[in-house]
C-alpha cells in the first residue's frame, strides 16, 4: 500500500507553523479530528454515566466506545481496558495492588533499558513489602536487550517481570514473545510498557505475551491520558484501593473518580485516525489499524535509515544504539557540545529535537551518557523528507559552527 504523507500532514494544524517536529516520543502533534472530538464532548450535554437521561447515556457510550477503540488498537479485550490519568499513574496503582500478593523473598525483575515509569513503581512497591529487585542490563554499544539476560535473572520466586516494548531513548524493540515465554514458564506475570511501541508498529497483546500492556494516547495523536489493558479474568483477581460506593466491576474498579469523558472521546478519534492512515486499508477497524500501521512502520523506518546515515556522515556526530529491531528513534551526541545547548540551536532554526535522558535515566547512565543524555530525533507518521533535510543541515551547522 502507498503512503501519502502530505495528506496526513494536512490534517495537523500545528504543522502549519513551519516547525519540523522530531519531539513525537514525548508527545505527538494532534490532528483536527481529535481536537474536534474533545471539544464536541466538552460542549455536549453530558453527566455521570448511567442509563436514565440522554446525558448519562451519552457519557456511558463515550466510555464504551473508547474501550472498544483501544481494544482494536492493541488486540485486547475491551472488558479489560482501564483508563487513567497517565501510564505512570496506572503503573503505580497496579504495582501497589500487586505488591499485596508479594512477600519477603519474592522477586521482581526490571531492566535498565526502560523508562523510569516501568522501573520505579515496581522497585518501590517491592521495597515496601521486602521483595527483592533483580536488574537486567543491556548491550551498551548496540542497545540490545537479550532474552537470555532476562532468563538469567528469573527464579521460582519471580513474581513479575517488567520490560519495555520499545526504548523511548534509543528505540530498541526487545523480543517480547520470547521473553514472555520465559517469564510464564516461571509462573510470573509479564508487564509491557508499550508507550513507545504502539505509535510505531502493529500491536497484538496476545502475540506479545503481555499480561499487562500500558500505553499513552497522547503519543499516537490523542489527548493526555493513560491506558492499561489486561485479561478481564486477571483483573478480577486484583483488589485495588477504591472508594466504598464506587463500582466493583472490572475494569471500573481500577478507575478512580469520574472519568475524563472528553479525553476518552479524543482517544477514540485518535484510534480512528490511525485506522485511516492508509486509505487503501479495508475491513474492520482492527484490520485497518494493522494494515495502516504496517505501512507507517515501513515509511518511518526508511526515513530513520536515511537520517542515521546522513547524521553519521557529519564529522563529530556519535549515534547511540543500533539494535536490529527498533523504532524510528535516533539518539546522538556531539562530543564537546552540551546536548541541551545543541537542542536550543536546533530550535532556533525551527527544528524541535529535544535533549536529555527522557526519564530513561537508568539507560542513559548505563550507556555512559549520564543525566544529560543526548539529542533525540523521533520520526512520526507526519515527518517528511523535508523535515529530515532540515534536521541534518541544522545539526551540521551546530556541530561544526558553520
Amino acid at each position: 500500500m502507498s503512503y501519502d504523507v502530505e495528506s496526513v500532514r494536512a490534517q495537523f494544524p500545528a504543522l502549519k507553523a513551519g516547525v519540523a517536529h522530531f519531539d513525537g516520543p514525548g508527545g505527538s502533534q494532534v490532528p483536527t479530528v481529535v481536537g474536534e472530538a474533545v471539544a464536541a464532548t466538552l460542549l455536549s450535554g453530558i453527566s455521570n454515566r448511567g442509563h436514565v437521561s440522554a446525558a448519562s447515556r451519552r457519557a456511558d457510550g463515550v466510555v464504551l466506545e473508547a474501550r472498544s477503540a483501544i481494544a482494536d488498537l492493541l488486540g485486547a479485550d475491551p472488558r479489560g481496558v482501564v483508563f487513567g490519568r497517565s501510564m505512570t499513574a496506572l503503573t503505580y496503582d497496579l504495582a501497589r495492588t500487586l505488591a499485596r500478593t508479594w512477600a519477603p523473598g519474592d522477586e521482581v525483575v526490571v531492566t535498565r533499558l526502560d523508562h523510569d515509569a516501568d522501573i520505579r513503581p515496581w522497585v518501590q512497591a517491592a521495597e515496601a513489602v521486602g521483595a527483592t529487585v533483580r536488574w537486567v542490563g543491556f548491550d551498551r554499544e548496540t542497545g540490545e536487550l537479550r532474552p537470555e539476560d532476562v532468563a538469567a535473572e528469573l527464579s521460582p520466586r519471580t513474581r513479575l517481570v517488567a520490560v519495555t516494548g520499545a526504548s523511548n531513548l534509543v528505540g530498541t524493540r526487545p523480543d517480547l514473545p520470547t521473553i514472555a515465554g520465559l517469564v510464564h514458564d516461571r509462573g510470573a506475570l509479564f508487564f509491557v510498557d508499550g508507550v513507545h511501541l504502539v505509535p510505531h508498529a502493529p500491536v497484538d497483546q496476545a502475540v506479545l505475551g503481555a499480561d499487562f500492556l500500558a500505553c499513552s494516547p497522547y503519543k499516537f495523536f490523542g489527548p493526555h491520558c493513560g491506558v492499561l489493558t489486561a485479561r478481564p479474568e486477571l483483573l478480577e483477581t486484583l483488589q485495588p484501593d477504591k472508594l466504598l460506593p464506587s463500582s466493583d466491576a472490572v475494569p471500573d474498579r481500577f478507575e478512580l473518580g469520574t472519568l475524563p469523558f472528553e479525553l476518552m472521546a479524543g482517544t477514540t478519534a485518535a484510534v480512528e485516525f490511525v485506522a485511516g492512515l492508509s486509505p487503501e486499508a479495508t475491513g474492520s477497524r482492527r484490520e485497518r489499524i494493522l494494515a495502516s500501521m504496517e505501512v507507517v512502520e515501513a515509511y518511518e523506518d526508511a526515513l530513520r535509515r536515511d537520517l542515521e546515515s546522513r547524521l553519521a556522515a557529519i564529522d563529530g556526530v556519535v549515534l547511540h544504539g543500533r539494535a536490529a529491531e527498533r523504532t524510528p528513534t535516533v539518539l546522538f551526541t556531539v562530543p564537546g557540545h552540551d546536548p541541551a545547548v545543541l537542542s536550543e540551536l536546533l530550535a532556533e532554526e525551527g527544528v524541535n529535537a529535544p535533549a536529555g535522558s527522557f526519564y530513561a535515566l537508568e539507560a542513559a547512565r548505563w550507556m555512559g551518557l549520564g543525566a544529560a543524555g543526548g539529542i533525540r530525533a523521533g520520526i512520526a507518521p507526519y515527518t517528511d523528507a523535508t523535515d529530515v533535510d532540515r534536521l541534518v543541515r541544522a545539526v551540521e551547522r551546530a556541530a561544526t559552527g558553520a
